[in-house]
């Protein structure tokens, strides 16, 4: 069993080995693997020590703890891309989980609870995006209610482009 609470400075070191293990496991053959294997805790932790302490910051973390601390994160905020519909749009910026515990909740729990605090916010929608080829994560998506809208992006990794799309569901 998981609980769910806000995230703390103290928390930065293991959100980081969360999200670089995770992008390392979900992304393995569809990102270029030497943009992978470039990847490290140490400087992704610097990065999120930046982005944390950021005054005036939008953007609110939560992460999931287990008995051997944080095994999940979630980071959510205001939509940070044009999208017609009713009401102000949220957008989940990133959410991940130890890869050795996907598919036991953890990744469901964390979009619950930051669908909660979206709408409690007065966030009608909630956005995402996801690469194109991440079959697993928009499964996972949909069926927590996610549909492509049809806006699409394109991101670069080593000279490699990948396309992302965006997701949208009703709060």
């Amino acid at each position: 069993m998981v609980h769910v609470r806000e995230m703390a400075g103290a928390d930065i070191e293991a959100v980081s080995a969360i999200r670089v293990r995770g992008w390392q496991a979900a992304y393995a053959g569809i990102v270029p693997q030497t943009y992978l294997d470039a990847m490290t805790v140490e400087g992704d932790a610097g990065q999120r020590r930046r982005l944390f302490s950021q005054p005036h910051r939008t953007s609110r973390d939560l992460v999931a703890l287990g008995d051997r601390g944080p095994v999940g994160w979630v980071c959510f905020g205001p939509c940070r891309s044009e999208m017609s519909g009713p009401g102000r749009a949220g957008e989940v910026y990133a959410l991940y989980v130890s890869p050795d515990l996907i598919g036991k909740g953890i990744g469901r729990r964390l979009l619950g609870e930051a669908h909660a605090l979206m709408k409690s916010q007065g966030f009608k929608v909630s956005a995402l995006w996801v690469l194109r080829d991440n079959q697993r994560a928009r499964r996972f998506y949909e069926r927590a209610g996610y549909q492509a809208d049809g806006a699409v992006q394109d991101d670069v990794y080593d000279e490699i482009t990948l396309t992302e799309l965006r997701y949208r569901r009703v709060l």
